[in-house]
């Protein structure tokens, strides 16, 4: 990769400093450092160039693991097994999947960036450096793969209340796991696992969320999207958001491996953006019209179509503009 990014920023923090006198202090030929800086850049780094001094206009909003765990609420502490902070990876959700099954707590893993960042169905999520949060917590589920059934809609539920107490007051759900803020979408969730139907299995829980409003990124991203930034310009700080996240999810995971999804479908209902809407259902290449009707029992999307009331469980779905 070249020069090591965080100690290239963390000098940079300190003081402005002359190209040369940065590539000395690096051990690295100026024009290789020069085009790592400019890289910076491109992906988002309030850095500037003034004639040959390099400076930061702005410290990049870096995740501390001991701030983060001082935002933990009394309740959460205790279910906690593990937090950790990566400089890069290529996906949080990958590094937990290749890791041992936690036997107690819930590990919680951070990256600054991804450098193959995964949503749903494999599409590539953007994940700039410092911009957003890349979440993701790795459980063991004793009731195996079988007593997982609707986690992903409840994490929906439990990240958007979270994120409403945060001042997020209109953060609204669209199945089966976007959350969407004034129509465009915040962050989605992507829920993977490993084990069997009925031994211990692992879960892993991704949670994508755009705070800062990363114009370098923006035109990666093929959908109308949001930022925390954009609402709440003096709330959007990294760590505060991922604890108040870990702060209504962690006892609300407790809650489901113990009561299972019915408890959430009336919360779920409270926030569905689809529900009553005109909406594309979009499934093996073809779309069909349809209006959203709201959850079904296990999580199924119910819809009326042409043929009558049927329940989805797969495709995607979005709102069909009248």
């Amino acid at each position: 990769m070249g020069v090591d990014d965080q100690r290239l920023l963390a000098l940079l923090a300190a003081a402005p400093m002359p190209l040369s006198q940065l590539a000395r202090a690096l051990a690295v030929p100026p024009g290789q450092l020069a085009g790592q800086l400019q890289a910076l850049v491109q992906a988002g780094v309030a850095l500037q160039q003034q004639g040959d001094c390099w400076q930061l206009r702005q410290p990049p909003d870096l995740h501390q693991r001991d701030r983060i765990e001082q935002l933990l609420a009394p309740a959460t502490l205790p279910l906690l097994g593990g937090l950790e902070v990566l400089w890069e990876v290529d996906s949080t959700n990958s590094e937990l999947l290749r890791r041992p099954l936690p036997q107690a707590g819930v590990s919680v893993l951070l990256a600054e960036r991804q450098t193959a960042g995964r949503g749903r169905r494999g599409r590539h999520w953007v994940s700039p450096l410092a911009q957003h949060v890349y979440l993701s917590l790795a459980c063991r589920f004793q009731g195996g793969i079988a007593a997982m059934a609707g986690l992903s809609l409840a994490v929906g539920v439990l990240v958007a209340e979270a994120l409403r107490g945060h001042g997020l007051t209109g953060v609204g759900l669209k199945w089966p796991n976007d959350l969407l803020l004034g129509g465009r979408k915040l962050g989605g969730i992507l829920l993977e696992s490993r084990g069997s139907a009925q031994d211990p299995a692992l879960a892993v829980i991704g949670i994508g969320l755009n705070v800062h409003n990363a114009a370098a990124a923006a035109g990666a991203i093929d959908q109308p999207w949001t930022s925390i930034d954009q609402h709440l310009p003096g709330l959007a700080q990294r760590d505060g958001v991922v604890a108040a996240v870990l702060n209504g999810l962690l006892p609300g995971l407790v809650a489901f491996e113990r009561e299972g999804l019915a408890p959430f479908l009336t919360r779920y209902a409270a926030l569905d953006v689809l529900a009553g809407q005109p909406v594309w259902i979009h499934q093996d290449g073809q779309r069909q019209p349809a209006t959203a009707l709201g959850l079904a029992a296990d999580g199924g999307l119910r819809v009326l179509d042409q043929h009558g009331q049927r329940c989805l469980h797969a495709g995607d779905v979005s709102v069909r503009k009248q």
